[in-house]
């Protein structure tokens, strides 16, 4: 079991200013069943893979850096770093950078998703 974990801010740093680029900190093969746990980097202009959707669990995103736009339940937010914005599991939401400087953020999922099942599944707005 590791059980200091870092994020690699200059993996993060060394990616391409398209690339949306995603590190498990926590994941199914790490020993934590819990949970999982990934910093994520967004692009500006870019945004969720699936666009409107849901996930069977609760979704927790920590943003670090940029500010990262979101949808829920009708309401658009612009969230600066030290912002916590939660997802409970089943309620449609969406997230994009629509801003000129990539977004960096922690998203912690609970409970641990089924790797067996799709993670989100699309919805219309």
């Amino acid at each position: 079991m590791e059980y200091v974990r870092k994020v690699d801010f200059a993996a993060i740093d060394r990616a391409g200013p398209d690339e949306r680029v995603s590190q498990a900190l926590i994941d199914h093969g790490t020993g934590v069943q819990t949970c999982t746990i990934n910093c994520i980097k967004t692009p500006a202009g870019a945004g969720s893979p699936a666009g409107m959707h849901v996930h069977d669990v609760d979704q927790i995103f920590y943003v670090l850096s940029g500010t990262m736009s979101i949808e829920i339940e009708g309401q658009q937010h612009d969230c600066e770093p030290g912002t916590l914005i939660i997802f409970p599991a089943g309620v449609p939401h969406r997230n994009w950078n629509g801003g000129s400087e990539p977004t960096v953020h922690l998203a912690f999922n609970t409970p641990s998703p089924d790797p067996n099942v799709p993670f989100a599944r699309s919805v219309t707005a």
